[in-house]
């Protein structure tokens, strides 16, 4: 089967496409490094052409609300276009928990509106939302910096490691549209300062996490439980202790 995936270089997409691959699916790799821009459809009808799936794991290269609202409208528009010319059966797209629950975060809000374009598509679909990457997790902490204090929500969430993510999204690609989203997440529920409190102290960063109820979360304040899956969320197996544990000793040697 030949699946397409926009994204396919990136920290999720390259996993996929290897999977994909092991599997004995034709994966093909799309990316504006390989030809292929959804923003200006370059390259889409061609990478398209004869794809049973596509598979979405692209991110905007701006965070800045009204940039990242416009790459997330105009390149799914784009490639659900493309799609539907090419008849394509399933679009596997990758979002995020808790998205809804958290409106006045910019970056929720494209993604939300991604979503929408995808439940009016004619085009089959599976919306994969996962929680936090524990990779992110310096980026949290950086983001919430001001000097060497770090302030973030009490609010808990239930970071992943992004290989578990990947393999969501696999299994995604190769099983029969859902119609809806599915929901994967790590194994605990924590509290975002303690975990990055935890993370950073792992990695000898001398920055010090303050719990602040009005902390902010990329800046945003979050509800105590809004980033937590629901109740029939896949959960990955991999802990936070073992990924800080081995992300610890591989940036010490």
């Amino acid at each position: 089967m030949k699946i397409v995936v926009v994204g396919g270089t990136g920290l999720i997409g390259s996993r996929v496409v290897t999977w994909l691959g092991e599997q004995g699916h034709e994966a093909v790799v799309a990316a504006p490094s390989r030809g292929v821009n959804t923003l200006t459809g370059e390259g889409l009808a061609e990478a398209l052409a004869g794809a049973s799936v596509v598979v979405d794991v692209a991110n905007s290269p701006s965070f800045e609300p009204a940039a990242v609202l416009e790459f997330f409208e105009t390149s799914t528009h784009n490639l659900l276009a493309a799609e539907e010319a090419a008849g394509v059966g399933h679009h596997v797209a990758l979002s995020i928990v808790g998205i809804d629950r958290t409106p006045d975060n910019g970056y929720f809000r494209a993604k939300i509106a991604q979503e929408a374009l995808i439940e009016k598509s004619s085009i089959p679909f599976t919306i994969v939302r996962a929680t936090q990457f524990f990779e992110f997790t310096r980026g949290i902490a950086d983001a919430s910096a001001e000097g060497d204090t770090v302030r973030l929500p009490h609010a808990f969430y239930q970071p992943i490691a992004a290989e578990e993510v990947a393999a969501a999204v696999t299994r995604a690609a190769v099983a029969a549209p859902a119609n809806g989203r599915v929901e994967v997440a790590g194994p605990e529920a924590v509290r975002m300062d303690e975990f990055v409190r935890d993370a950073l102290a792992g990695w000898n960063d001398p920055r010090q996490v303050v719990g602040d109820p009005h902390g902010t979360y990329f800046g945003s304040e979050v509800g105590e439980r809004a980033l937590l899956p629901g109740a029939g969320a896949t959960i990955g197996r991999i802990s936070f202790r073992d990924w800080l544990d081995r992300t610890a000793a591989g940036e010490s040697r």
